[in-house]
């Protein structure tokens, strides 16, 4: 029975490898850096699965693929469905508008309802609510697909893979540049914060006239505040421009936010393709899997069943794209 190798140990690599051993497919998975960890971009998602939302600036991959993600992850790690809310400022309720415009899935809020959803919203008056949307631990979901996978027998090995190996299957992200010239590194910026007189239980965007803002609940008064998309490779560190207008947005969710104790800074490059979704590409005996975007969590079950379609069954998915030279 054959053994396929993946390259690369982030959210691409670790489902493609999960999904080809949940077919009963034998795995091995090589990765220098050894388990998921603050090397990877992975570890810095924000772990939201809002296809709706992300619909209101992304293709219609992205919604309809996305969908899947909510019972691939359900069977591998825990998923808080509780909805996501959109919020703006009053003097911003135009691009409240424009958001609902361009996205679906949605019921308009008030004060009152926002008020009952989340106690320590303060100052908003209307909002957006996507009932169906869910979010994950990345953290952890990255530990229990790696625990399963060696429940099942799954080798990792903490090293490169060999030249010329047979059924490889590149999910190295950016690094994998040298064989996808089209790949470009986008760079994202992120706070940990820990304040525990706030207390929200779902994801709250924050519409802002310059970047899209976001707060993720991690339990226990921790939160991931995120995320910048910046046009740049230089992942060296945060600006203190992204810094402020990061830790603004938390304060204007609630001012309390103003005390909260930053507990980590993380700066990394996201890989994407020239139009930001994903692809699938055969070159002789390799499957290159990439180009997630910020769509890691969310879009990373649709790429492995599209990997595991195309190495097991030799299905075409619509992410396959085997003529790019």
């Amino acid at each position: 029975m054959r053994i396929w190798s993946v390259i690369g140990a982030g959210v691409a690599g670790l489902a493609v490898a999960s999904e080809l051993a949940h077919r009963g497919a034998r795995v091995q998975v090589f990765d220098p850096a050894g388990l998921p960890g603050p090397h990877g971009c992975s570890w810095w998602a924000g772990g939201m699965l809002a296809p709706w939302c992300e619909f209101e600036n992304a293709e219609e991959p992205v919604l309809r693929l996305g969908q899947g993600a909510f019972d691939w992850w359900a069977t591998r790690t825990k998923v808080h469905q509780r909805g996501t809310l959109v919020v703006c400022g009053a003097r911003d309720l135009p691009d409240l508008r424009r958001f609902g415009r361009r996205t679906q899935g949605y019921h308009e809020v008030n004060q009152q309802e926002l008020a009952t959803l989340e106690p320590d919203l303060h100052g908003f008056g209307n909002g957006l609510y996507f009932k169906d949307e869910a979010h994950i631990d990345p953290r952890k979901a990255l530990q229990d697909v790696f625990d399963d996978l060696i429940a099942r027998g799954v080798a990792f090995h903490r090293e490169p893979a060999p030249a010329g190996l047979e059924n490889a299957i590149d999910c190295r992200g950016l690094q994998a540049r040298d064989a996808l010239s089209d790949l470009r590194g986008v760079k994202g910026e992120m706070l940990v914060i820990r304040c525990p007189d706030v207390t929200l239980t779902r994801p709250v965007r924050l519409l802002h006239p310059r970047m899209p803002l976001y707060i993720v609940p991690r339990g226990d008064g921790i939160y991931m505040l995120g995320a910048t998309m910046i046009e740049s490779e230089d992942k060296t560190r945060i600006t203190a421009r992204s810094m402020l207008e990061l830790l603004s947005a938390a304060y204007a969710l609630n001012p309390a936010f103003g005390e909260a104790e930053v507990l980590e800074i993380g700066v990394d490059l996201r890989p994407a393709f020239p139009d930001n979704l994903p692809r699938i590409r055969r070159r002789g005996g390799t499957i290159y899997a990439n180009g997630l975007y910020r769509h890691g969590y969310l879009l990373a079950p649709a790429m492995a069943q599209g990997v595991a379609d195309l190495a097991l069954e030799h299905k075409h998915s619509e992410m396959v794209d085997e003529d790019r030279a």
